[in-house]
């Protein structure tokens, strides 16, 4: 899968920039072209010439170099390989990266290339932790960047715990699966997952048990049969999906929004728990206790982005999933509601506090189309994910995005 294909490794300054030297062997293996840029820190721990001797091209280090210039310039560097892989990936770059700083041949390629980029973060523990680094990978990762890694283990300052560059096969593989023509290759998939959060006041709001682990999953699913994924997400203790655009909200109104930037897409998935209502006039400070007396909310309907995307005229994906969590009459509803939005199929669940679902790691759907009720055995929420990741793959067929209007 690597064979043929031009990968440009910018080399961070880091002391995992010793696995680089593997990293550029086993690509070279596999019948890879690596061009090498080297940070001025990187070579603080590995030379030019050894990058050089193992790339077997030499190693892009100037971004003022006149020479290199006239021969091809550094935008053109950045737009001839099929990949850019950062690695080891410091904080500082992640920082610069998230921040598109353009001061120096790293950074600038970065900032000039339509290619895609991978990284392979690599720093101290706390370093990896800081708010701040946190932080730029949401930016980063929201920006569509691939992120590999990082592991966790002893460190080189003696420290334990996630910041250690991955293996150089991991990186590998990283890089197999992302030239793998899956089934959902060239597709634009929506997922929208997570709770939303309506604000009552400053310090309250209205929300729901929803983790967002399913959605998670149903994007990483996706994002690993090859499909280009916008994953829309309230505020959700489930992690984000890597290699994918995330997009934060927090409201129903701005998942709206959100999703509505996100189209034309191939399919949508709308996994999102979003409230059914809110306050209508939400208080500028927090609500005092009065005397004994409760306070008056009055509730307005948040938008049904269900409903609006299922009945667009145009634009409307060729496959819209919608989810029904419910507590009794599962099947009923949820096949009520299919009708009543209009979307292509129904994913139900019975989320009554028995089972356990809502929230944990398990879930047991019925999927629900015009051909009736098809139920699943409980599984994972991975191995959900998975099975609903083929069956659009297997409905989409040869469509694009912005393509037939109907299922």
């Amino acid at each position: 899968m690597l064979a043929g294909k031009r990968i440009l490794l910018i080399i961070g300054g880091g002391i995992a920039a010793y696995k680089c030297l593997d990293l550029i062997r086993r690509l070279r293996e596999r019948g890879a072209a690596v061009t090498p840029v080297m940070t001025r820190a990187a070579e603080q721990f590995v030379t030019p010439l050894s990058v050089s001797a193992l790339a077997g091209e030499e190693v892009h280090r100037d971004l003022f170099d006149l020479t290199k210039e006239a021969q091809m310039g550094h935008i053109q560097l950045s737009r001839v390989a099929d990949l850019l892989v950062v690695a080891p990936c410091t904080a500082d770059l992640m920082a610069r990266m998230a921040g598109g700083h353009a001061d120096d041949l790293a950074t600038t390629l970065l900032m000039a290339t339509d290619t895609p980029v991978m990284i392979a973060p690599a720093m101290n523990v706390r370093m990896w932790e800081h708010p701040a680094t946190q932080r730029n990978l949401a930016v980063l990762q929201g920006d569509g960047l691939r992120v590999v890694g990082p592991n966790s283990g002893d460190m080189a300052c003696g420290e334990y715990g996630p910041g250690r560059m991955a293996e150089p096969l991991e990186i590998v593989a990283a890089m197999e699966a992302f030239f793998s023509a899956g089934p959902l290759a060239g597709r634009r998939v929506l997922v929208t997952s997570g709770p939303t959060h309506e604000p009552i006041d400053p310090v309250r709001y209205i929300a729901n048990r929803s983790s967002g682990a399913q959605g998670t999953a149903i994007a990483e699913a996706l994002r690993d049969l090859g499909a280009e994924v916008v994953f829309v997400t309230g505020p959700a203790d489930a992690a984000r999906p890597a290699s994918v655009k995330v997009v934060e909200v927090e409201t129903a109104r701005e998942m709206r929004e959100a999703v509505h930037a996100a189209l034309p897409v191939d399919a949508g998935v709308f996994a999102a728990a979003v409230a059914d209502w809110r306050v209508a006039s939400a208080s500028g400070s927090k609500i005092k206790k009065e005397g004994g007396r409760l306070p008056v909310l009055e509730f307005a309907e948040n938008p049904d982005i269900l409903r609006e995307v299922s009945q667009l005229t145009e634009g409307r994906p060729r496959l819209v999933v919608g989810f029904a969590a419910e507590t009794d009459d599962v099947v009923a509803h949820a096949t009520a509601k299919r009708l009543r939005k209009g979307c292509d199929w129904i994913l139900a669940n019975d989320v009554s506090p028995a089972t356990g679902i809502m929230g944990g790691t398990e879930n047991a759907v019925v999927l629900i189309s015009e051909d009736g009720a098809e139920s699943w055995p409980r599984a994972s929420k991975r191995v959900v994910a998975e099975r609903l990741a083929a069956r659009i793959a297997e409905a989409l067929g040869g469509a694009r995005a912005g393509g037939d209007a109907g299922v």
